[in-house]
Parts: structure tokens; C-alpha cells; sequence
């Protein structure tokens, strides 16, 4: 059922909540959120869970997960869009974590002075 979550796209108002399977004449809903914190946490990492998880908590304002989580992505890569080190470092100064928030944008501009080269 696992692997339907992270390949499917839900179709429900809330992007947070599908419908898995129907039950009788009932439907299973899932917070994919907290499913995919989870499996997470069990220790399952790939690039997709960890932008999905940081890009969920960040519209949610949770800047605390938000720089967790997207702190795991840059651990296991930096070659991302600049949306992900802007989301990062915005969700690093909200925790007050200037340091590491300005690490990441210089990161940046160098990654924009490579493509802009290339």
C-alpha cells in the first residue's frame, strides 16, 4: 500500500489526504503526511520523500520540520532547484539558524554562477 502512496496523485481537496482503497461502501483515508514522517523516520531516504515532506510542512508554516526535512534532502544531494535552498533557508532563519540559512544561499549563488557559465 506503501508504494501506491508515493506513486500516486490524490485527487481530494486536502493534497495532504487520499483515498486509498474503498472499503464496503466506505472509503480509508490517509494523512500521507504523517505516513510518509513515518516511514521516514524508519529510515527510508530518497530525494522525492524528503522535498514532499519539507514542502508540506513548509505550507504549513512548520518551519521547525520544514528545516529538518529539508535538511536530510541536502544531505543527500545539492543538485536541486533554487526553490528548495530558498524554502531551506527561509525555514533555517524562521528557527534562527542564520548561519546555516546563509551557508545554503551561498551555496546557491555559486550553483548560479555554474549554470549561468556553463
Amino acid at each position: 500500500m506503501l508504494a501506491c502512496l508515493f506513486s500516486q496523485n490524490g485527487h481530494a481537496q486536502n493534497p495532504k489526504v487520499y483515498i486509498t482503497e474503498k472499503i464496503g461502501e466506505h472509503y480509508a483515508y490517509v494523512n500521507v503526511t504523517k505516513t510518509y514522517e513515518r516511514v521516514a523516520e524508519k529510515g527510508y531516504k530518497s530525494i522525492d520523500l524528503f522535498q514532499k515532506l519539507g514542502n508540506s510542512f513548509f505550507a504549513d508554516m512548520n518551519m521547525e520540520k520544514a528545516a529538518k526535512w529539508y535538511g536530510e534532502l541536502f544531505t543527500l544531494t545539492y543538485d536541486l532547484d533554487a526553490v528548495y535552498y530558498n524554502q531551506y533557508a527561509k525555514a533555517l532563519f524562521a528557527i534562527g539558524d542564520s548561519e546555516k540559512a546563509n551557508y545554503i544561499l551561498e551555496k546557491l549563488k555559486l550553483k548560479s554562477k555554474t549554470t549561468n557559465t556553463k
